[in-house]
């Protein structure tokens, strides 16, 4: 299984950053063998609006069975959504210890976004 996670930094050992339209990396994480690829989202740490939209499109075409983060606003959420890519919020701590505590089962699947549109 591979998931997304919004990350502060480029390698595991990262903190999860809790802006998923606006984080600076998304990690795309084997959860077996950690394996990571990672995916600089520059283009949208200063976008006036569309972040959250153009980070899920962007994180979507790697097709990961999931994404970790700590927060995800309604069109960020709706985009993943219509992938079919399921999002799990209030994820904190490292990318390692966030994929370790998903497969242990700690989160579970959100129902829709936890934050408005344009929260930062």
């Amino acid at each position: 299984m591979k998931v997304a996670v919004s990350s502060s930094g480029k390698d595991v050992d990262s903190p999860v950053d809790a802006r998923f339209g606006r984080a600076p990396y998304f990690l795309i994480i084997d959860t077996e063998s950690f394996d990571c690829q990672v995916i600089p989202n520059t283009q949208n740490l200063q976008a006036p609006q569309g972040a959250g939209i153009q980070a899920a499109a962007a994180v979507s075409r790697h097709k990961p069975d999931a994404v970790l983060t700590g927060h995800c606003g309604p069109k960020a959420f709706q985009t993943l959504r219509a992938a079919g890519v399921p999002v799990y919020t209030g994820v904190s701590g490292t990318v390692r210890e966030a994929v370790e505590n998903f497969k242990r089962g700690k989160y579970p699947e959100s129902a829709g976004p936890n934050v408005e549109g344009h929260w930062s």
